[in-house]
């Protein structure tokens, strides 16, 4: 279902969703958020979707955030109490499937959402990161909601505060993104990764990990405990450990 500014492609269960607005520097439209939202949440009601990788058109920029030029950016429906790009967020959030950003360039304001609400990221040599919206009278309010977890706070200070970029040799310092390396080769390598392994247990795992980050000691302990019960008693648990002892490589049937 690719829209004018969003094109999607499925392959080997792989789905591909490229912000097609290059002359805007890939600056999210309504149907970008709107496209993406209903993608993520599409991708997470069945099986045949194993991972979600999210990049811009061109080589200039991932995503640039809101579209300035369109002197819409800013302006909400105020009855609504939830809005677009946090509905987005929440989608992604709620997502069982792996979420991969694929940052071909500069990813700025609300592209920095897009990545942080991803599950990892690879990024391009020359990628810049930056939260400039302080030099538009505004700040990157929804965007804190998936990023200072990932950040460390004053490192995030200093962005929000003064709208200064970093590059990707800082931001895989800081452990924003995974590798500087968003080359075709590199994706295919960590795609094939993530295809190898048991899909309930990823789908389940991410299920634990998001639920269990937000919790205190205690009580993330008894969430986990009753989950590995769970997680035992898949198909694929029981063929991962068979084919463990019997020495071959196991197929898993996402059940």
């Amino acid at each position: 279902m690719s829209s004018p500014d969003l094109i999607e492609t499925l392959d080997g269960g792989v789905l591909r969703l490229t912000i097609d607005r290059p002359e805007r520097r890939n600056a999210m439209s309504t149907a970008v958020v709107e496209g993406l939202t209903r993608a993520i949440t599409e991708a997470g009601q069945g099986g045949a979707v194993r991972a979600i990788v999210i990049t811009g058109n061109g080589e200039q920029a991932f995503c640039s955030g809101a579209d300035l030029q369109s002197g819409q950016s800013f302006q909400f429906d105020y009855s609504r109490p939830q809005l677009g790009f946090a509905n987005l967020l929440r989608a992604a959030h709620a997502s069982h499937v792996p979420l991969i950003a694929r940052v071909n360039g500069a990813c700025m304001a609300g592209g920095m959402g897009l990545l942080a609400m991803c599950d990892m990221a690879v990024a391009a040599p020359h990628a810049q990161f930056g939260l400039p919206e302080v030099r538009v009278g505004v700040f990157p309010a929804q965007v804190l909601a998936v990023l200072q977890s990932l950040i460390p706070p004053r490192v995030l200070n200093q962005m929000c505060l003064t709208g200064r970029p970093i590059g990707a040799e800082q931001a895989l310092a800081l452990g924003l993104i995974n590798a500087i390396d968003a080359s075709d080769a590199a994706l295919d390598a960590l795609l094939a990764d993530l295809l190898a392994v048991s899909g309930v247990a990823q789908r389940r795992g991410l299920y634990t990990l998001k639920t269990a980050r937000s919790m205190p000691f205690e009580q993330a302990m008894a969430f986990t405990e009753s989950q590995i019960a769970l997680f035992a008693q898949t198909e694929d648990a029981r063929e991962g450990q068979a084919a463990f002892r019997e020495k071959r490589k196991p197929v898993w049937t996402g059940r």
